[in-house]
């Protein structure tokens, strides 16, 4: 799940989340470890979005985007890498510097992220997860009618924004697809 705020990612906890992200665009460091130590009870892994400084801190994975800085500091620290991919290439070229996981999508169009890169679909996300052996969390669009469409295609997990309230029908879609 990816949370901005406490509310939500306890929500996301209680209804059966395994991973939350803290996406906080353009929100100071000190802003999102506040949020991850707040978030510090709860029994999940948590990852930040592209600042590996607030990671680093709160001694916890990071997730970054193809280019964004931190992927050497990252594996210095040895701490959880996620990075973004949208076609084979950039997936076997994450893996080949050391993500960990994989976010690829976005599978289907989302009102979430308006800049998001065109969809990949079903065969886009198998292409990637036949493509390396990590393990790859599907986003983009997903919601408990299609969820265990991504488990299906080759997916670990997937992660979701507008769909968090709906996390217990995902956590079973996905738990059913398994």
């Amino acid at each position: 799940m990816l949370v901005s705020d406490e509310e939500t990612a306890r929500r996301a906890a209680a209804g059966g989340a395994t991973v939350i992200q803290l996406r906080l665009k353009g929100a100071p460091t000190e802003e999102i470890v506040a949020l991850g130590l707040a978030l510090g009870d709860l029994d999940l892994e948590l990852v930040v979005n592209d600042d590996i400084d607030a990671a680093l801190e709160l001694g916890c994975g990071v997730h970054l985007g193809q280019g964004d800085a931190g992927i050497e500091r990252a594996h210095e620290a040895g701490i959880m890498l996620g990075i973004s991919a949208t076609k084979r290439r950039e997936a076997a070229v994450a893996e080949f510097s050391g993500a960990t996981y994989l976010g690829a999508g976005p599978i289907w169009e989302t009102p979430s992220k308006p800049d998001a890169a065109s969809p990949i679909g079903l065969d886009g996300l198998r292409d990637i997860c036949l493509s390396v052996s990590i393990p790859v969390v599907a986003i983009g669009g997903i919601d408990a009618s299609n969820a265990a469409a991504c488990i299906q295609a080759g997916a670990a997990g997937v992660a979701v924004i507008r769909a968090v309230a709906e996390v217990e029908a995902l956590r079973m879609a996905v738990d059913e697809a398994l």
